[in-house]
């Protein structure tokens, strides 16, 4: 019969969440090929235009046909959003304009090869992350993929062609896009190849010699049409668990092996490898956890077991249920498990009959459309009755004499109040023993008190006394209820306290993972997050522990990282290492290398090994498998936040890059800019003062020394602009802060600046009421001088600039306003930094002058703002904090 198994609501939820955030997210789609030529552009772009014939609304980000016409003559009709030009060292570099996309905001973008590396100066290193703030935006994107760029499959490439693969993308990428295969036989790429439709003619010779051979191509092939399945095979998985459809579909044969503590299950899980080879199948090793604890050589044959299906390549799953067949029978389903392989009773006799037997027989019952193998153990392999019926440990002897000895106090007790006690109410008080020994023992022990109180309670105290007969037919059936009730009562509170135990284990293991989960989070750094790993695993398993990370160039760091608290011998240091090259446990309690001090575990992701983490555990025994799990949960954490940190710097590294690289462009430009004109001024000029023909004319000389004399003062001021920012940057601005005059600041400042603003005319009102203030002269002239040549700049010739000074909310306010466009709403908060230049502004200036002009107030203590006047205009203003004037000795006569 069908079991109604009701869906794991975890599992379910996660799929859910998992098509929620797609639906908010623009959707992804792979066009993968086993390498280039087998049209996958071609194919991205008749998919294209099949979606615009629809109404769908494309642009064209990136795509690369290679010249071929046949290619180029699919783009016509689509729009093209014009490419972003970098210049790197002296070559002309071409990508995808993300903000224009972003600004154009179509339902569908096409970006080709999608492994592609970015420019120097592009807003990210990868065009994988172009794609991801594409998504992220709400816009679908079709992208093409070769299989050598997937990061997990880029090592077994390199094995097979022997070319190194420098692009790739994470996993990741493929988990959440849909992937459509374009394949063609290696006959007809290499056919292409030869035709000059893939490479030209001398990069096509080489191209066959090399990488494209026709083994190199079936066996890319085949790589591409594997990951293909596996994807299609996890949205089918998908898909059952959201529809929570029972299953399996039989798409393809899967396998599931249940592991358990039995000496046979490592035989299982060897059969079950074989079977997968043979079926070439994927498979996966589950066990069931109960509330029922292991002994601690049961928990060690788990462990080898799991670690051995782990080794052969299953995917190991733990699930817990009380229930076995039903524990196995719900995973089988949640993973569209095709066969269940299981082992066959080892011996004929009572107990495998009503344990082993049982299993089969409910498992064989409720599986439904999934196919069983019962396998037979070997005899070398098959248990003895010794490993079957395992003697009690000491302390089950302690909880059996406990038992015994509780019942025969209490019959003891009896036997004394026996003449004032109804032997009736004696049995109750068994009853109620047998009830709280249910609190403290375990089953065994129950069901041996139980037995022993009706056995004591019948031969002592009901009548007739100290015989097993019993006299009255009312006392028959009360002894029957009494051995029934006292025997359900007790299994039930023992198995309730079982159970209880079992999920305080959980819920410290959760609670444990929450709180490391939490203060990873937190961290912002790699070195914050390595001492919130090492504080956790060392307080939870009371070890000391180690983090190593690998370098930039790929290998092991030598030391370990700030706040570890193991120190690595050189021994230790080269077991580290080897776990690093080969992502595999090593170490104490291991297979591998098991005479080191420490055990090491891999911070690995789907990117590959980041670390290793060294744990020294204080027992001489091996951690159970609870520990274990545990343990690898962290490391699988640590491993997680700390790729993300990683990725993180690398973006804010580049992001860094491509700024300075920026900012240095336009540092350039400006300066080139304006360093040329006054330049070629002087150099004019020059030339004309040396003719005598010019200079017999006195008044036109004197016109020619005026032009140098304006050129060198622009000269001076832009070597001045850039001094002064690089004090400002450097932090060494040291205002020289004195009593100052208001009238005197305005007056020098205006003189300075008459002969830049003769085309304008300019306003000064000064307030009576404004005191004597605390600043630096030299650095307001300066900032004062700056805002008013920046008015003139950008405002039409013969507009008025206006300047005014006034008391503000006990600051000094210093308003320059002018008669010009006005500045853009979007520039508003960048107007004062460092190179920004407002879009629709006149070409010329450096881009510095208004931050030299924040730099110098801020320095002395103030602030400046800046907004667009209501009548037209913009007005910068400068605040200063008015304190108490000083008092002047009076003159006496």
């Amino acid at each position: 019969m069908n079991e109604d198994v009701r869906a794991d609501p975890d599992k379910l939820l996660e799929a859910i969440q998992r098509q929620e955030g797609q639906h908010k997210r623009g959707k992804l789609k792979i066009f993968l090929g086993m390498a280039a030529g087998v049209g996958k552009t071609y194919a991205m772009l008749e998919a294209a235009r099949k979606q615009q014939s629809l109404g769908v609304d494309i642009v064209i980000g990136y795509v690369e046909t290679h010249g071929r016409k046949d290619t180029d003559a699919l783009t016509v009709g689509l729009p093209l959003i014009p490419r972003k030009i970098i210049e790197h060292r002296g070559v002309t570099l071409s990508e995808m304009d993300v903000d224009a996309v972003l600004a154009r905001k179509p339902k569908l973008a096409l970006v080709d090869e999608l492994a592609h590396t970015n420019a120097p100066g592009s807003r990210h290193p990868k065009r994988y992350q172009d794609i991801l703030e594409l998504l992220d935006a709400g816009i679908d994107v079709y992208t093409s993929l070769n299989v050598q760029h997937v990061e997990s499959r880029a090592q077994t490439v390199e094995e097979i062609t022997g070319s190194t693969m420098h692009e790739t993308v994470p996993d990741s990428i493929l988990d959440v896009a849909e992937i459509e295969l374009i394949d063609i036989s290696p006959e007809d790429l290499m056919r292409r190849l030869d035709e000059g439709k893939v490479y030209m003619p001398d990069r096509a010779a080489v191209a066959m010699v090399n990488f494209f051979r026709e083994g190199n191509l079936t066996a890319l092939r085949e790589m591409a049409l594997r990951l293909a399945a596996e994807r299609v095979g996890q949205d089918v998985r998908d898909y059952m668990q959201v529809m929570q459809i029972q299953g399996p579909w039989k798409t393809g044969h899967r396998l599931l092996v249940a592991v358990s503590p039995s000496p046979l299950s490592a035989q299982m899980v060897r059969w079950t490898r074989r079977l997968a080879d043979s079926l070439d199948a994927q498979w996966m090793a589950v066990h069931v956890e109960s509330s029922k604890a292991l002994s601690e050589e049961n928990e060690q044959r788990l462990t080898k077991n799991l670690a051995l299906a782990r080794e052969l390549g299953a995917e190991v799953i733990a699930t817990v249920d009380e229930d076995l067949v039903r524990g196995v029978l719900r995973v089988a389903r949640q993973r569209n498990a095709t066969q269940i392989v299981v082992g066959k009773p080892a011996h004929n006799d009572l107990k495998q009959y009503f344990t082993g037997g049982r299993f089969m027989r409910r498992l064989v019952a409720e599986s439904g459309d999934i196919d069983i193998h019962v396998v037979r153990a070997d005899k070398s392999e098959t248990p003895s009755p010794a490993q079957i019926f395992q003697m009690p440990g000491p302390l089950a002897w302690k909880q059996y004499a406990l038992s015994i000895g509780v019942v025969a106090g209490l019959t003891a007790v009896n036997a004394f109040l026996n003449p004032v006690i109804h032997y009736r109410a004696v049995g109750f008080e068994f009853l109620l023993a047998v009830v709280m020994l249910a609190l403290f023992v375990g089953r065994g022990p129950i069901l041996v008190g139980a037995a022993l109180s009706a056995v004591m309670w019948d031969f002592f105290f009901v009548p007739p006394p100290f015989t097993f007969y019993i006299q009255e037919p009312e006392d028959v059936l009360m002894f029957g209820m009494y051995f029934i009730v006292a025997m359900v009562m007790g299994q039930l509170i023992a198995r309730f306290r079982t159970q209880e135990k079992a999920e305080r284990r959980r819920e410290e293991r959760t609670t444990a993972l929450y709180l490391l989960t939490r203060e990873l989070a937190d961290a912002v750094t790699l070195d914050e997050i390595v001492k919130v790993v090492v504080r956790h695993i060392g307080q939870l398993f009371s070890a000391e522990v180690a983090v190593l990370l690998t370098e930039t160039n790929g290998q092991l760091a030598t030391e370990p990282r700030p706040g570890s608290t193991l120190k690595l011998s050189e021994k230790e240091q080269s077991v580290a290492t080897w776990v690093s090259q080969h992502n595999t446990q090593a170490g104490q309690f291991t297979d591998n290398l098991p005479l080191s001090e420490a055990l090491y575990l891999p911070l690995a992701t789907a990117g590959g090994v980041l670390g290793v983490i060294g744990v020294r555990l204080p027992a001489h025994s091996p951690p159970n498998l609870e520990q274990s799990n545990l343990l690898e949960a962290f490391v699988r954490q640590a491993a997680l936040v700390i790729d993300r940190q990683r990725l993180h710097d690398a973006s804010q590294h580049a992001r860094l890059a491509a700024e300075s690289e920026r900012l240095s462009k336009n540092l350039l430009d400006s300066i080139s800019h304006e360093m040329r004109t006054p330049i070629a001024a002087i150099t004019s000029a020059a030339s004309a003062l040396g003719d005598p023909k010019m200079t017999s004319q006195g008044e036109f000389g004197e016109t020619l020394v005026s032009e140098i004399k304006e050129a060198a003062v622009r000269l001076n001021r832009l070597v001045g602009n850039l001094l002064d920012i690089a004090r400002v940057e450097s932090g060494h601005v040291k205002p020289k802060i004195d009593w100052c005059d208001i009238s005197d600041l305005v007056n020098v400042t205006v003189k300075s600046v008459q002969r830049e603003l003769s085309g304008h005319k300019l306003e000064v009102v000064i307030k009576l009421e404004i005191p004597l203030v605390r600043m630096d002269f030299a650095l307001m002239e300066q900032a004062l001088t700056n805002l008013l040549l920046n008015a003139g700049f950008h405002t039409p010739a013969g507009t008025p600039i206006q300047l005014l000074a006034r008391v503000q909310n006990d600051e000094l306010a210093l308003t320059v306003m002018d008669h010009g466009p006005g500045i853009p709403p979007e520039a508003i908060n960048r107007i004062f930094d460092k190179f920004y230049r407002a879009p629709g502004a006149l070409t010329g200036g450096t881009g510095l002058g208004l931050s030299i002009v924040r730099g110098f107030v801020e320095a002395q203590g103030g602030r400046v703002a800046v907004e667009n006047r209501a009548e037209g205009g913009a007005a910068f203003t400068l605040f200063l904090p008015i304190t108490e004037p000083p008092l002047f000795p009076m003159e006496t006569a």
